[in-house]
């Protein structure tokens, strides 16, 4: 029996770890305390065991043999020359058809999965390949924390500049529940609350950190925004804002159209005094004003957001407002603020050199919202739905699909179903069987991450960790047949015909070019499973040398791309597409506001099927107020339908006291079978679906990124009269 230091790559989190290992057989995974994110390992990292030797693996390649829509896909194994041949036989025969476009190519969120190891090289080979065309969830998990705020910025804030904890005075969590999505920042806020910092968490239910709040603002799903802007209205009418930081380094005092941009910005934030943003978000009036007192006495303030406001069909402006709102403190890129920390230096890898621009300008999407995801060669869910089905902009013929579980993880699954099907080829590489690769025509069985060898070069959440290199060693033996994403990838790009941008597909030698700057060799990281450090220390405050990466080389409040793109250029509020102020037409029949919530003991649409989490939370849940269950004869533990304008699903009542009366929050994910607890599966379409999903429309989508509206729709909840169990 042997341990060794590693990080776990399940989310985002990558929490430090230490491996026990006997025979080729990973048995445990616990914290590593001396890792800069090893202080705690979540429930999903402590079940790694599980899901590696877990019955239901991918351990051979398949081929479909009966036709799509077929009950029985016939899955027939086959050789992984055969699978892989196929498949670049298949997408040569499409690019030169159609032209390397018509092939999309798509993975997981590398925020919730260990895609994480490989997400930049998938991104290489797209872009070798000539196709602009990545459908990757940045609308709904990415776009809110990581792009929207470039507008602002020029950078992400707070994607790339993150919350320097261990300095913040204040902590602002907004829509982000750290103890679910990133334990490494949990963490890290325990121990900054120890040493006296503050806390403000904003969030339609008191959730993980949110108990620990000095003040916890219960906003009504989707009207963040208007709560930004009245925050904002209240700390410049009481002149808490650093006016040096606002007039050397934002374009408050510029001129637009004769009128100074601070006066534009203060006209749109008084339509949201204290008392009217009452009214439309939930959050009383003297606790905005607290807020805001407390953002500015309390300084320096940390930020972050998470998925709870990027699945809004008002997403952008509503990170724009937010990122107004801070700079106003004058915290960015100060110490306890929001802080680039100093990467370790590497070669790019990603391959932006090899798309031209002509090819870029194809993405899907690009022409409807020139500004949105499909800039960036991000494809919406949506868009590729309508460009499968529809042939808009043009058809997409094939999907090269990295586990990203499609069907279960976007809205409109039906859609999403006959999108895969109506592909000419759909290729997909995962650990288990989903409703997304069932639609495949070939299947490729991956390792899971601790049987792969993998490269992380940084940590993010500190210096300390961002000055981290770590080669995670595999674990364990891998299983059957199946292949790291990693080697799939390099396998594929040398049938290609692209191995001169893949090394000859040789992994090491890509590792090695990727780390000569940095002076870190492989064999270093081999005597040093526990990761090298590099000595490197945080330069503040860096806008004082070159400016910030706009085009004004300012904080532009007042987005000038925005006004040529035809949107509004200072940050507003629209309601939400689907709500009571919006659609009242709809309340008598759907009087209640729906959101949803990310489960503890699962990382989004995957780990149902494993033992240890699903018996902590064995079925579907919906959290409602006890009187609004009352009043429909619900009690907790009943089967209830819950019913949206899209149609219904199924989840047992859980009742929360703390929610607001007129808003429950249900969970997307729901398809996988236990068997070891004799807990069946739930169909992902039909009646008798648990599937959130089935019953979420993706539009209408924010106009900038095409966010679908997924936490903020209308719905209605019954009693299920009959046992369902």
């Amino acid at each position: 029996m042997a341990e060794t230091v590693t990080f776990c790559p399940l989310c985002v989190s990558r929490c430090g770890a230490t491996a026990t290992v006997e025979d080729g057989r990973l048995l445990a995974l616990r914290p590593a305390p001396g890792h800069p994110t090893g202080q705690a390992l979540c429930v999903k990292g402590k079940a790694a065991p599980e899901i590696v030797n877990h019955p239901d693996r991918l351990l051979r390649p398949l081929r479909r043999t009966a036709p799509k829509g077929a009950p029985d896909p016939g899955w027939e194994p086959i050789g992984w020359d055969e699978a892989l041949d196929t498949i670049a036989t298949k997408l040569t025969a499409i690019a030169e058809e159609s032209g390397p476009e018509a092939v999309v190519f798509g993975s997981a969120s590398p925020s919730t999965s260990a895609i994480s190891d490989s997400i930049d090289w998938v991104v290489r080979l797209k872009r070798a390949f000539g196709s602009p065309n990545f459908c990757g969830y940045m609308e709904l998990c990415g776009w809110g924390r990581y792009m929207a705020s470039i507008y602002t910025y020029g950078e992400p804030v707070p994607g790339v500049y993150l919350p320097d904890l261990d300095n913040a005075g204040c902590i602002l969590f907004w829509g982000y529940n750290p103890s679910i999505s990133r334990l490494a920042h949990a963490t890290a806020t325990t121990a900054a609350l120890r040493r006296g910092a503050k806390l403000i968490v904003v969030d339609p239910r008191r959730a993980g950190l949110a108990s620990k709040a000095q003040q916890w603002l219960r906003v009504r799903p989707g009207t963040d925004g208007a709560l930004a802007l009245s925050v904002t209205h209240v700390m410049l009418d009481r002149g808490w804002y650093d006016a040096e930081f606002l007039r050397d380094w934002t374009n408050a005092f510029d001129v637009v159209d004769g009128r100074v941009v601070l006066d534009l910005i203060k006209a749109e934030c008084a339509r949201f005094a204290p008392q009217a943003a009452a009214g439309i978000t939930g959050v009383p009036a003297e606790q905005i004003v607290a807020t805001a007192r407390l953002l500015w006495e309390a300084r320096p303030v940390a930020f972050y957001t998470w998925s709870g406001l990027e699945q809004h069909s008002n997403a952008t402006q509503t990170v724009r407002a937010i990122g107004q709102l801070y700079a106003l403190t004058g915290c960015i890129d100060a110490p306890g603020g929001n802080v680039l920390f100093t990467p370790v230096p590497t070669n790019p890898i990603d391959g932006a050199e090899l798309l031209s621009p002509q090819q870029r300008a194809k993405a899907i999407g690009l022409q409807d919202r020139p500004l949105g995801p499909a800039r960036f060669e991000f494809i919406t869910g949506e868009d590729l739905y309508r460009a499968a089905l529809d042939h808009v902009p043009y058809r997409a013929r094939a999907l090269v699909n990295f586990g990203a579980n499609l069907v279960m993880g976007h809205g409109n699954s039906a859609r999403g179903r006959d999108a895969l099907a109506a592909l000419d080829f759909f290729a997909h590489a995962d650990l288990f069987m989903s409703p997304t690769a069932e639609q495949a025509d070939i299947v490729l069985p991956v390792t899971s991450a601790f049987e792969s060898e993998a490269l992380r070069v940084g940590f993010e959440i500190s210096q300390d960790a961002q000055s981290t290199v770590q080669l995670r060693t595999p674990l364990a033996h891998g299983r059957g047949q199946a292949r790291s994403d990693l080697q799939i990838v390099f396998a594929l790009a040398v049938r290609l015909g692209l191995g001169d941008q893949f090394f000859g597909g040789d992994i090491e030698a890509a590792w090695r070019h990727q780390l000569a700057p940095s002076g870190i060799t492989l064999e270093q990281l081999r005597e040093h499973p526990e990761g090298v450090r590099l000595p490197l220390q945080t330069k503040h405050r860096k806008y004082l040398d070159r400016g910030f990466r706009t085009p004004t080389g300012k904080v532009e409040l007042y987005s000038p791309a925005f006004a040529a793109a035809g949107y509004p250029p200072i940050p507003t509020y629209a309601e939400p597409s689907i709500g009571p102020l919006s659609r009242p037409g709809l309340t008598a029949e759907f009087p209640l506001v729906l959101t949803c919530a990310k489960s503890l003991f699962f990382c989004e649409s995957q780990h149902r099927q494993v033992a240890s989490l699903r018996a902590s939370a064995p079925e579907p849940q919906v959290e409602v107020h006890p009187e609004t269950a009352a009043a429909r004869g619900i009690a907790a533990g009943d089967w209830v339908r819950l019913s949206t304008p899209s149609g219904s699903v199924r989840a047992r009542a859980k009742l929360n006291a703390n929610l607001a009366p007129n808003v429950v929050v249900g969970q997307h994910g729901w398809w996988q079978a236990c068997p070891e607890l004799g807990k069946d599966g739930y169909p992902p379409f039909g009646d008798d679906s648990a599937n959130l999903n089935l019953v979420l429309d993706q539009g209408p989508s924010d106009p900038v990124s095409g966010s679908s509206p997924l936490r903020a729709s209308l719905c209605e909840l019954g009693l299920v009269l009959t046992d369902t169990s």
